[in-house]
């Protein structure tokens, strides 16, 4: 079964560089793209196996990396190398990242049109077998359909209040940022408290 993790045939080149790189510094690959512009960037996003990344993470995956592709030199013009987390409304790049997110918003888009249609956004229901489950709307009712992970292009979460806040309580629970910064964005999130 592929991954979304690399598109083009470059994106796999380099994929294949520098996944041992990260996965030996005990993070997972989640995605690499190389966007063209007036300079091109390479982006990596990558993640330790809990799903948590830290800036200075990033900063060690860049320097190894960028040692691994002086060295292999598969991009031939100048570029920018851009390592970050997948952030919140993350890109979903393998079956293992559907279970975790199951009740949250996304946006799926196939190859091929399914039923007239390559985009569906819905509520993740998980997976079943190598099945995408996703509650979509249909004539104004919920429907869960299974979409084949194989048949996928693109999958991400969709920012929502929910979202941001599940993740950042997660993020609180487990230390990583402090009751005042949870309690601001809280604040955000729900409005001014009601007896302030």
């Amino acid at each position: 079964m592929s991954d979304m993790i690399a598109k083009t045939a470059m994106d796999r080149r380099i994929a294949e560089i520098v996944t041992p790189v990260i996965e030996d510094m005990g993070y997972e690959l989640v995605r690499v793209r190389l966007m063209s512009g007036k300079t091109s960037t390479l982006q990596i996003m990558a993640q330790k196996p809990d799903g948590t990344i830290e800036v200075d993470d990033c900063a060690e995956i860049s320097t190894a990396v960028s040692a691994v592709l002086d060295v292999e030199d598969p991009i031939l013009d100048a570029y920018t190398l851009e390592v970050s987390s997948p952030g919140i409304d993350r890109p979903l790049t393998r079956l293992k990242d559907f279970d975790p997110w199951e009740g949250y918003v996304a946006k799926l888009e196939t190859d091929e049109l399914i039923d007239g249609r390559r985009r569906f956004k819905g509520v993740l229901g998980g997976t079943e077998g190598s099945e995408v489950l996703i509650e979509i709307e249909e004539h104004g009712e919920p429907v869960t359909i299974g979409l084949q992970f194989d048949w996928l292009s693109d999958a991400k979460l969709v920012l929502t209040d929910e979202l941001i806040r599940d993740v950042l309580k997660g993020r609180k629970d487990a230390g990583q940022i402090d009751e005042t910064e949870y309690d601001e964005v809280e604040t955000v999130l729900d409005g001014p408290d009601e007896e302030s």
